[in-house]
């Protein structure tokens, strides 16, 4: 059974920076591609970035281009999410998840990861 467990988020100011993480126990996630969405209170949760199992592709939403960057370590199963100039409108539950398609697909509405992580509470302050 693989579980994803997210971690560090917290409270930071408009501006700042935190490093979220993703690991992954159970077995390997080689082949699988990572990512992360949110969710906002009365909102849907929304794609912010993916990379492929081999880290060779990465996507991004367009409201996080250029101010957050996907990673990920696969000897160590770790996926990351590096989140710099920090908005209020990022203030959101972070998930991150697993699948075997690639992060272009993820768009369908049919579309579910393998798996969810448990979600990191992230609150930007203005």
């Amino acid at each position: 059974q693989v579980q994803l467990v997210d971690s560090g988020g917290g409270l930071v100011q408009a501006g700042g920076s935190l490093r979220l993480s993703c690991a992954a126990s159970g077995r390997t996630l080689k082949n699988y591609a990572m990512g992360w969405f949110r969710q906002a209170p009365g909102k849907e949760r929304e794609f912010v970035a993916g990379v492929t199992g081999n880290g060779g592709s990465l996507y991004y939403a367009d409201s996080v281009k250029g101010r957050f960057t996907i990673s990920r370590d696969n000897a160590k199963t770790t996926g990351y999410l590096q989140m710099n100039s920090l908005k209020p409108e990022d203030t959101a539950v972070y998930y991150c998840a697993a699948s075997l398609l690639d992060p272009p697909l993820w768009r369908q509405r049919t579309w579910q990861p393998a798996y969810w992580g448990q979600g990191t509470q992230v609150t930007v302050s203005s």
